[in-house]
């Protein structure tokens, strides 16, 4: 039996204005012949198969796309839900998917039978039997408590994950003796942050104000546990059989050092899954940039294109502090006929950070709307953090919207 773990695909990202489908549609490609190639099962995607709870119209038609040419290799599809995902999005074309060896677990569910996946081999034989674990919203699986301290509110939530879990593989033994095998691998999956892993820029904490961290200990004693929501591929507390995949494409700056990859897992009777990432292919460089002007001269020197001629997207830091009011100019005569392409410029900042209008002298044109309304938003001290997050979830539905109504619109 093999699987393939992947998760945090965010398909119809707008990265500093720019699309992203070049590389979703490559990396989906590259996926499908992977899962030919190495004659896998079942692919489990563990999560934000989307980057907004309202998707562009080309992100929704690339996912079932890649859905209609998954059925042609015979793999089983099991897609979760991450906290980007819209459950009303993904239910809307449960039913139909279904139809298309395709089980979509959007959110939790009261009767945790429903979140069992039973995994077929090649003779159709049961498999692996999965608990289908999504993004699990503390409104699906607690009730609310008032009175309680942030402690207190915490701990809760803490023993509501564990006991969803604790549960969900309490059915999945149940099931695989009902199936009549006792060596059946259990598979887990979850959309959270686990405690001790290594984040990027482009990952929030998703439980806000209650709960930071997952701790590995409180999982179940799964043969396989399939996360997603943090970006970088990683072991959890030193247990290999507990990882995060990864997302398959650089989210941001500070991931492009990353090799992205997915996890080709095989089970085999009374031995241990053998797991192999499977580096996934970089269509689109990106590099950051630090230093003088003189210093950042010499690395574009040294930058090259992709054999395709793609351009590197940069993140260009400049370290001088005098005030440059021509320092756009200066940055676009450095790169001019170089296989590059400026996406962030920004001058180092000295000292705590503050308001927008202390920032050293930046200027509106280095910064993204998405940069202006956090800077703005954190200032709200006063704001509790449930409503930041959904002030800026809205935000960026938002934006996104307005980008993609300009490029129907071209």
């Amino acid at each position: 039996m093999k699987i393939i773990h992947t998760s945090d695909w965010h398909l119809g990202q707008f990265f500093y204005s720019r699309s992203r489908a070049k590389e979703h549609q490559a990396f989906l490609d590259w996926l499908l012949s992977q899962i030919t190639l190495h004659q896998v099962n079942a692919l489990i995607v563990a999560g934000d198969i989307f980057d907004t709870g309202s998707p562009p119209s080309y992100a929704r038609e690339m996912y079932n796309q890649f859905i209609v040419e998954l059925q042609k290799t015979g793999c089983q599809l099991v897609i979760l839900a991450g906290n980007h995902d819209s459950v009303a999005v993904l239910n809307e074309s449960r039913a139909l998917l279904a139809c298309l060896n395709t089980r979509v677990i959007a959110s939790a569910s009261p009767d945790v039978d429903d979140q069992l996946v039973v995994l077929n081999d090649a003779q159709d034989r049961p498999a692996a039997i999965v608990c289908a674990i999504p993004y699990l919203r503390p409104r699906d699986i607690q009730l609310s408590q008032a009175g309680l301290d942030s402690q207190q509110k915490q701990q809760n939530l803490l023993q509501a994950i564990a006991g969803h879990y604790r549960h969900c593989y309490q059915a999945a033994l149940r099931l695989r003796e009902t199936l009549g095998s006792p060596a059946l691998p259990i598979i887990a999956t979850g959309h959270l942050t686990a405690l001790g892993v290594s984040k990027s820029d482009s990952v929030r904490d998703i439980y806000i104000g209650t709960l930071d961290a997952f701790p590995a200990s409180a999982f179940p004693p799964a043969d396989y546990i399939a996360l997603g929501h943090i970006h970088r591929p990683q072991q959890v507390g030193g247990q290999p059989h507990i990882r995060y995949s990864g997302s398959p494409i650089a989210l941001s700056f500070d991931e492009s050092a990353t090799e992205k990859s997915v996890c080709l897992v095989e089970f085999s009777p009374q031995s241990a899954p053998v797991i192999t990432p499977l580096p996934v292919p970089c269509v689109q460089p990106l590099k950051t940039l630090k230093g003088s002007l003189a210093d950042i001269e010499q690395q574009l020197a040294s930058l090259t294109p992709l054999a395709d001629g793609t351009p590197v997207w940069l993140d260009i830091e400049v370290t001088q502090q005098e005030y440059l009011s021509d320092l756009q100019q200066r940055i676009e005569t450095l790169t001019e006929g170089r296989p590059a392409e400026v996406l962030l410029l920004r001058r180092s900042r000295t000292g705590a950070a503050g308001g927008i209008d202390r920032e050293n002298n930046e200027t509106l044109s280095e910064l993204t709307a998405e940069e202006v309304f956090l800077r703005r938003l954190s200032r709200e001290e006063a704001l509790p953090e449930e409503e930041q997050q959904r002030l800026l979830t809205l935000f960026l539905q938002t934006l996104e919207q307005v980008r993609d109504t300009g490029t129907e619109s071209e």
